[in-house]
């Protein structure tokens, strides 16, 4: 057979092995496509159906052909190509007129120069006229848009092209396709059959979809759902764009439950291999399969957990399992068959989301807690953190915050917060005057150097409108005074004797705070991993430290987003921290407390929610599933064994229903369905407003994501994870 024949006869086989799939299987053996190598196993990742504007470049490279109805090179090391797919037929294409001339010769040089100078196609057309004897016309490119056009326009004009016009060409009926592609800046028709191959010429060259990097190849081919995009790529890379999507490893920085992610999401890809069959490919790149967001997604923790577990998939007796998994259970799966349609399955049973060797570590701190009291709240917590920072002395209690401070004290405060906030430190005459709040405001903004802030950033009127209380307060004090108020660094309503009166101890902790508190990176963050003596283990950015606790450690708990101070904290691992290390030794220990729980998945934003609905906004939803008209009211006929919502019936003037499973959670537009109802009443006793009270995020089936981060947390294994929420498997490397 001739070279060149034997060359597509290749390309042609590899075409119809790529579109008509092969068994999954891991081995030495590897797919090549015109040189570029794509290892086994191999999947097909749908990128969109019924799409009719699509882009791809490539980053060193590609090279385009068409497979389909025969063989064609369309282009070679390409890095653009924009393909339009339109249900009409085109009409119109836009040209650059880049010179018109009377000697052939000089336009085959303009033409040349086109090219070299921009890359371009470029055309030499004669305009035959009668009284000039012909014009040689110089055309650019071929462009979708006249936006597109113009680019390319002050392009030309920059390699001397003067006189350049944009010019509307029509697109005859005899010329018209359904399909166009543009490469080279050439616009080339394709049949309604054309399946084009896009294949990277270099192998380090990467193509783009829209702007989003992906490895391996694509296809282009027409669906009985339209255009359709395909991504053809080694299952691994496939895996390495998935589970950073599906579970993000800067959120859920824990191998072994990336590790678990990995081998649920591998298996439940070859499980559902070819589900888009007649649409030629295996998966979508929706959270329908399983989110695939390509190379931009990937991340060196997730990449790690998809190749330590090459391969590795999970079996019940001897099949691959159905891999489902949720976000959030809120404490306990579902039985699958009560959420989807089918015959119970024995590996997706319903599980509580609690960890049976949960380890628990009691932590204690200093005794001398006080409660202060400085604009009707308690800042004890705030004070604990200044004397953390030495801004404060130690060893006061309450009484001492009761009373007035002095200037000297106001000043050496703000010099000890002065270098925390990057600010230098300069010297003030001594004053052992009382402290009002005209001198704290004199001594705040002179030290911290905002005085162009009241004169640049507050108008007159805020200045007038703040301080109205004080008519007798002269500028500048007033204006600083005013500054303070808005900043939130003093009290608006400071009593009967206003800015003149004593500022208390309490007060100027309140404002030394609120200085320090909008200074980013003081505190060092991370995540509290056990306990054992003085000793804490952390994780901070990643890594594993060890911190000595000072003898008598602040210790606070953050609950509902305020801290409060505490002699001891009980942990179980896993839950964020922040903390102040001076000389060596963690003065302040603050844990972000999640719910008061010991669930695994505990730690999620979404582990309670309350949705409040009207019957009018409730009605709308239901209806796009169910046409029950008005509706009168909904209630819960079965619960399941995570007792989730599997049964709720829906009462409308129209019809009655009867929703189950997940059609519970959409027909309402909640989270999850493991909720509880209350109704407030209008004046008639009908139903005008629902809340739904719930837990959890996601379907509730199967590997809970958040839960497998809790027990991962705790020291469990990625084998122990998998175990605990699919029972009964086993986990095996395909041959």
């Amino acid at each position: 057979m001739h070279l060149r024949h034997l060359k597509y006869f290749i390309i042609d086989f590899l075409a119809l092995f790529f579109i008509g799939g092969q068994p999954v299987e891991f081995g030495q053996e590897a797919v090549f496509f015109h040189g570029f190598l794509i290892e086994n196993p191999v999947i097909r990742v749908g990128l969109g159906t019924n799409l009719t504007e699509i882009r791809i470049q490539s980053s060193s490279g590609m090279n385009i052909y068409e497979v389909a109805s025969g063989y064609r090179v369309i282009s070679e090391d390409a890095e653009d190509a924009q393909i339009k797919g339109t249900r009409g037929k085109l009409t119109e294409k836009f040209t650059l007129l880049a010179a018109q001339t009377k000697e052939r010769r000089e336009a085959d040089v303009l033409a040349e120069k086109i090219k070299a100078g921009l890359g371009l196609r470029a055309a030499i057309e004669e305009e035959k006229k009668r009284d000039l004897g012909g014009i040689f016309q110089v055309k650019a490119g071929d462009f979708f848009t006249r936006g597109d056009a113009l680019v390319y326009l002050e392009k030309l004009k920059g390699l001397g092209f003067k006189d350049v016009w944009i010019l509307r060409e029509i697109v005859t009926e005899e010329e018209s396709k359904p399909f166009w592609i543009l490469t080279d800046a050439e616009l080339r028709p394709l049949n309604q059959d054309a399946v084009l191959y896009f294949v990277p010429s270099h192998p380090q060259s990467i193509l783009s979809y829209n702007g989003r990097n992906y490895r391996g190849i694509f296809i282009l081919r027409g669906t009985t759902r339209g255009v359709a995009l395909i991504n053809v790529l080694n299952l691994e890379d496939y895996l390495k764009g998935v589970v950073p999507g599906e579970m993000s490893p800067i959120v859920f920085g824990e191998l072994e439950a990336l590790k678990a992610q990995a081998i649920a999401a591998r298996t439940y890809a070859i499980k559902n291999m070819g589900q888009y069959r007649d649409l030629g490919f295996d998966l979508n790149d929706t959270p329908q399969s399983q989110l695939y967001s390509g190379m931009d997604a990937e991340h060196p923790l997730s990449t790690r957990a998809v190749e330590e577990t090459c391969g590795e998939v999970a079996r019940y007796k001897g099949a691959l399992i159905n891999a489902l998994y949720t976000s959030t259970c809120g404490g306990m799966t579902e039985d699958v068959e009560n959420v989807f349609a089918g015959a119970p399955v024995p590996y997706l049973k319903g599980v509580r989301c609690q960890y049976e060797k949960q380890p628990e570590w009691t932590i204690k701190g200093s005794d001398h807690i006080y409660p202060v009291i400085a604009g009707g709240r308690d800042i004890s917590a705030q004070i604990a953190t200044l004397v953390s920072f030495g801004v404060l002395p130690p060893g006061k209690d309450s009484l001492y915050y009761r009373q007035d401070a002095s200037w000297i004290e106001a000043s050496e405060g703000i010099r000890a917060v002065l270098p925390l906030v990057g600010k230098k430190c300069d010297a003030r005459t001594p004053d052992d005057a009382p402290l009002n709040f005209i001198a704290l405001a004199d001594l705040l903004v002179k030290a911290f150097d905002w005085e162009e802030r009241i004169q640049h950033l507050l108008l007159p009127s805020e200045i007038e409108f703040l301080t109205k209380e004080f008519p007798h307060v002269k500028d500048p004090d007033r204006g600083r005074l005013a500054y303070l108020i808005q900043a939130g660094l003093i009290a608006r309503d400071l009593g009967p004797r206003g800015p003149e009166r004593p500022v208390r101890r309490s007060e100027l902790a309140a404002s030394l705070f609120k200085v320090l508190s909008v200074r980013e990176g003081l505190f060092h963050r991370g995540v509290f991993r056990g306990a054992e003596s003085s000793l804490v283990e952390v994780t901070e950015d990643g890594e594993a430290r060890t911190l000595r606790l000072a003898p008598e450690v602040f210790l606070l708990r953050n609950l509902g987003g305020e801290d409060l101070l505490a002699s001891r904290l009980t942990l179980l691992g896993g839950e964020k921290a922040e903390w102040i290390e001076k000389d060596g030794e963690v003065k302040l220990l603050n844990i972000l407390y999640p719910p008061n729980t010991n669930t695994l998945d505990r730690s999620s934003r979404l582990f309670r929610w309350e949705v409040r609905k009207s019957r009018q906004e409730l009605e709308e939803d239901i209806n796009q599933y169910f046409p029950i008209g008005h509706l009168v009211d909904v209630s819960v006929r079965r619960r399941g064994s995570s007792q989730r919502v599997v049964e709720l019936q829906i009462t409308g003037t129209e019809s009655q229903v009867i929703a189950r499973g997940l059609k519970v959670r959409w027909a309402l537009g909640l989270r999850d369905t493991l909720f509880v109802i209350d109704r407030e009443y209008d004046d008639e006793n009908r139903p005008a407003h629902f809340t739904f009270s719930g837990r959890g995020w996601g379907h509730g089936v199967g590997l809970c994501q958040v839960g497998s981060f809790g027990m991962a947390q705790a020291g469990a294994g990625y084998r122990e994870i998998l175990g605990k929420y699919y029972r009964g498997v086993t986990i095996q490397r395909l041959p």
